[in-house]
């Protein structure tokens, strides 16, 4: 999508959660699969009495299962169709949208936003339990068991090899054309008061399966199968690492998206679709 909105349109910002358990992920597939993209589309679509589907850019194509309470997304509208129906548009999708997914913010966006390119960083949570006797049932989709003791500091002491920017192919599912050269920003864990863990995740962009393969390798460290240090030689090596497991999405949350100042957003977009490389490292696929 570009930057640039057509003439005789608007770019609307719309701010969404969704429960993504029986979602087969964010984008539209061709199998018909049930996707939030598709529900939300459809949606559109019908409360604004539109002749096409509109499509949307999404802040964070999130992954069969993955939960969101911070997504970000933009669709641009005829003017008159804004004009009609922009005021109305939060409770006809209210009334028309599944239980499972709601639109929270519909809001003309600032020139050159682009709810994918503009963002400059995501912040996910990842929710975990030690507790012997398994997850709250209340919160089962939304927090993993894990059947070990964890030990809070050790899994601490594990990330912080890990933050900045590095090539993290140890940690994505590598996809052709596409690079995996991230800027981690954030990863610690805290404990609550109820007991549950949960994983703080910040940086730019996250390729596939990156935060819950973090997440994978400090269980690992923080059951004791695994030295703290495990985890940075293991992103040194650049290589998967079969003890490296993927966790369940279902206790992964898209939390919040960050964007810059309105009258960054257009170097930001520019900056977004840059190709990336590390010093010394050849120019990878695009982004």
């Amino acid at each position: 999508m570009s930057e640039e909105v057509a003439a005789g349109f608007r770019r609307v910002r719309l701010d969404l959660a969704y429960d993504g358990r029986d979602f087969s992920g964010w984008a539209k597939q061709k199998n018909g699969q049930r996707t939030v993209q598709g529900e939300l589309e459809d949606a559109l679509r019908v409360v604004m009495r539109l002749d096409h589907t509109p499509e949307l850019t999404v802040a964070g194509r999130t992954d069969a299962g993955v939960h969101a309470r911070g997504q970000v997304a933009h669709v641009d509208l005829p003017d008159e169709v804004w004009a009609e129906h922009g005021e109305r548009l939060l409770r006809r999708l209210a009334g028309r949208l599944p239980m499972d997914v709601r639109v929270f913010r519909a809001a003309e966006a600032p020139a050159h936003f682009n709810a994918r390119f503009s963002a400059t960083w995501r912040r996910y949570a990842y929710r975990v339990t030690d507790h012997p006797g398994g997850a709250d049932p209340l919160r089962r989709g939304h927090v993993l068991w894990h059947n070990w003791p964890l030990d809070l500091d050790a899994m601490n002491a594990a990330a912080g090899a890990l933050l900045g920017e590095h090539d993290f192919a140890a940690y994505c599912k590598k996809r052709e054309g596409a690079t995996t050269i991230r800027t981690l920003r954030r990863l610690e864990w805290t404990r609550h008061d109820d007991g549950v863990l949960e994983a703080t995740v910040v940086a730019d962009a996250f390729c596939h399966n990156m935060v819950r393969s973090l997440v994978g390798a400090m269980l690992f460290v923080g059951d004791g199968h695994r030295p703290p240090e495990w985890p940075g030689k293991v992103l040194e090596a650049g290589v998967r690492d079969s003890a490296v497991h993927v966790v369940r999405p279902h206790g992964l949350t898209l939390e919040e998206v960050g964007y810059p100042a309105d009258e960054e957003l257009a170097a930001r977009n520019l900056a977004s679709r840059n190709k990336r490389s590390l010093p010394g490292a050849g120019a990878p696929g695009c982004c």
